[in-house]
């Protein structure tokens, strides 16, 4: 999942523990396997070989599930929230020992290569309209992996415990005491510092912020949040944390708030979700408070 993983849970005895964990790891892996941008052997990769060519491809239906909520999610947030926007990353790198900024003239050029609006999508098969684009499942499929996890878990008859991929995190129910999980929101500035610690008996939450891909040029922080229709990163927050009944919504949701700037507050809000921001000045607030 390219970042720290951890399941807790109760379980009866060590033999159920080390089978649900196992039946968890196994599905993790192939999940991993199959949606990768890094894998060349992938089956993302295998649809962006198709998006590179300008071709259709029929998918399976967890990806379609998949699909569908990312188009969901691009509707809803009025285009903001774009599974096509990966292709940014051609001229954005925040991994560089002296990053720089890209051109606009750059930026531009890859522009013409992102948005939903350019992919034909009739529930089975996903139709590239336009050769050199890209898809990606970031925002989407760690959260999904969260939430299928505790599924999993449930299954097997664990009714305690808690799944965190990186800090997309899902809760299966309370410790066995009934006393909540503490979870600590880290602060986007200093990964060594929490900045609030929230009780949860149950749901899911996800943060989206500048946590860890960001640069740093002439005093001013990039993050790697990018807005799809301009291609620049969003400015306004620092991080935004969200609290759902699922992992996937929670991550949705602060991602698109986080792409919303000004306007994310109001649009949580609209929608009823629980969430603490942070804003690039350092500034808090929420309903989490």
């Amino acid at each position: 999942m390219g970042s720290p993983c951890e399941l807790q849970l109760y379980a009866k005895d060590k033999a159920q523990f080390e089978h649900v964990a196992q039946n968890v790891v196994k599905d993790l892996v192939r999940l991993e396997g199959k949606y990768s941008r890094y894998r060349a052997d992938s089956f993302l990769s295998k649809i962006n070989q198709c998006a590179a060519q300008g071709k259709s491809i029929e998918v399976d239906a967890e990806t379609a599930h998949l699909l569908n909520y990312a188009q969901t999610c691009y509707q809803q947030s009025d285009g903001l929230f774009d599974i096509t926007s990966g292709a940014l990353r051609r001229v954005w790198t925040f991994n560089a020992d002296k990053p720089t900024l890209p051109k606009q003239k750059d930026i531009d050029a890859v522009l013409a290569f992102v948005g939903w609006d350019k992919i034909a999508w009739d529930g089975t098969v996903l139709h590239f309209l336009l050769a050199g684009m890209e898809v990606d499942f970031g925002g989407i499929v760690k959260e999904y992996a969260a939430d299928r996890v505790a599924s999993l878990c449930s299954s097997m008859n664990i009714l305690h415990g808690i799944v965190n991929l990186g800090g997309d995190i899902k809760i299966m129910g309370p410790h066995a005491d009934s006393s909540p999980w503490h979870i600590g929101i880290r602060d986007p500035k200093d990964k060594n510092f929490v900045s609030s610690v929230v009780q949860l008996h149950s749901g899911a939450m996800a943060s989206s912020g500048d946590y860890e891909r960001c640069i740093d040029i002439d005093g001013k922080r990039y993050g790697h949040i990018l807005n799809p229709k301009t291609g620049w990163p969003v400015q306004h927050f620092a991080s935004i944390t969200v609290i759902s009944d699922f992992c996937v919504l929670a991550g949705s949701a602060s991602t698109i708030a986080m792409l919303k700037e000004k306007d994310g507050i109001a649009w949580l809000n609209l929608l009823g979700l629980a969430h603490q921001w942070i804003d690039i000045d350092g500034q808090r607030g929420g309903n989490l408070i």
